[in-house]
């Protein structure tokens, strides 16, 4: 139980890693501030490969955190 539980802990951390790496920054520089940033693309952004690319690091990240939780639950002190 404890290695699906570490294995799985090691590939969401992988995964988040990735993941963050290719997101690219929030540059909205001075559009953002007359509502200049918004276009036809960032309306529809949880479909795009961005929009994925954040679901995919959300859902990693979770994964990540339980699997730290669970560890911790069933490893024996001392």
């Amino acid at each position: 139980m404890i290695y699906v539980c570490a294995a799985l802990l090691i590939v969401s951390a992988i995964v988040v890693i990735v993941t963050v790496l290719l997101q690219e920054g929030s540059k909205q520089g001075l559009g953002a501030i007359s509502g200049g940033a918004e276009t036809f693309f960032g309306k529809n952004k949880a479909k795009s490969y961005e929009g994925k690319l954040v679901l995919m690091t959300k859902i990693a990240a979770g994964v990540f955190i339980a699997m730290t939780v669970i560890i911790a639950a069933i490893m024996p002190a001392g």
